[in-house]
């Protein structure tokens, strides 16, 4: 664990990064949409036991333990110039080789941050689960989706059994560390003030009906307040918030994609997210291809082994890693 300094225009920004492994290319890792870096622990133990590789999983803005002067910027190219700040900082003007691998959101950015250029010793480009054309039309539910989720949990076990009974993630063993990272205690119980923020995201739906009389308004703070109390943890990112940045962070994502002049590999949970320029572009053999059943949205989490599989294989086909303990390339049909 390393937070990494950033100097900007109005100060210093600090980007929490977990590492892993100490000779080979460095994987780094870009989570998804109030995920964190904590999201890779399972894959790292995985893919760092299959090839010599080094992993520097990182806390996007606004995420995790990463604490920067505007959290909110959550735009594509903030996000991307993040990434190559982050390089630059801890690798100076010789960065290793390194391969971007990206989920969902954290997906999106990493095609941004190699078509601008902003890596320069980038190897290869991975993207899990992203695929603008399903991107974009599950956009319109995304509100809908997240208004269904707890705005609040008793304990972090209980968010854990709730990630896990959702679906939201389909291992315990990764649960149990990526819960970590998407849930924090709420501040200030003690402090009426200081709980205001997250009492409003508490109630937000409730009693909208309400005529507003003091002694409603009083009944439902106390409410909140003992809420709070019963319920200490919370979201650390309000993702509803976040929805001016989600066309930028999609649109033109397949395009982009496959005018990337390096090795790529494309992860689907399933074959039918593919959209026509992705079809096209792996009929033209553009980049590789593979689907892992079974899994839901959080692939690299559901089956850890299988995506450290496909990125090992990946890896040692171009000649970028040595495999490790007798570890056998499995080569997909796509």
């Amino acid at each position: 664990m390393e937070d990494v300094e950033v100097e900007n225009e109005t100060g210093k920004d600090t980007f929490r990064v977990y590492k892993s492994g100490s000779e080979g290319p460095v994987l780094l890792l870009l989570h998804g949409g109030g995920h964190s870096a904590l999201s890779w622990a399972v894959f790292t133990a995985a893919i760092i036991s299959r090839v010599q590789c080094r992993i520097v999983a990182l806390d996007l803005r606004g995420h995790g333990e990463t604490k920067v002067k505007n959290s909110e910027d959550l735009s594509a190219e903030t996000m991307a110039k993040d990434v190559g700040n982050v390089v630059e900082a801890m690798y100076g003007d010789l960065p290793p080789p390194i391969m971007l691998i990206g989920h969902s959101m954290g997906g999106a950015i990493a095609v941004h941050t190699t078509s601008s250029n902003l890596v320069p010793s980038l190897l290869g480009l991975c993207m899990i689960d992203v695929v603008e054309g399903t991107a974009m039309d599950a956009l319109n539910s995304m509100q809908n989706f997240l208004r269904g989720r707890p705005k609040t949990f008793k304990s972090l076990e209980n968010a854990i059994e709730w990630s896990v009974k959702s679906g939201q993630i389909r291992n315990l063993e990764s649960a149990r560390v990526s819960m970590v990272g998407q849930v924090k205690q709420c501040e200030g119980i003690t402090s009426p003030e200081g709980s205001k923020s997250i009492v409003e995201g508490i109630i937000e739906e409730e009693e909208e009906d309400e005529e507003g009389s003091e002694s409603v308004n009083k009944r439902k703070k106390e409410d909140d307040m003992e809420t709070k109390k019963d319920h200490p943890y919370t979201w650390r990112i309000e993702l509803a918030k976040t929805e001016k940045y989600w066309d930028g962070w999609f649109r033109g994502l397949s395009n982009l994609f496959l005018s990337c002049p390096i090795p790529k590999l494309l992860l689907l949970a399933g074959v039918d997210r593919l959209d026509k320029d992705l079809t096209i572009g792996q009929m033209q053999g553009k980049f590789q291809m593979q689907v892992l059943p079974q899994c839901g949205h959080a692939v690299h989490e559901d089956a850890p082994d299988k995506v450290a599989e496909a990125v090992a294989t990946f890896l040692i086909r171009h000649r970028f890693a040595e495999p490790i303990g007798g570890f056998q390339c499995v080569f997909p049909g796509c």
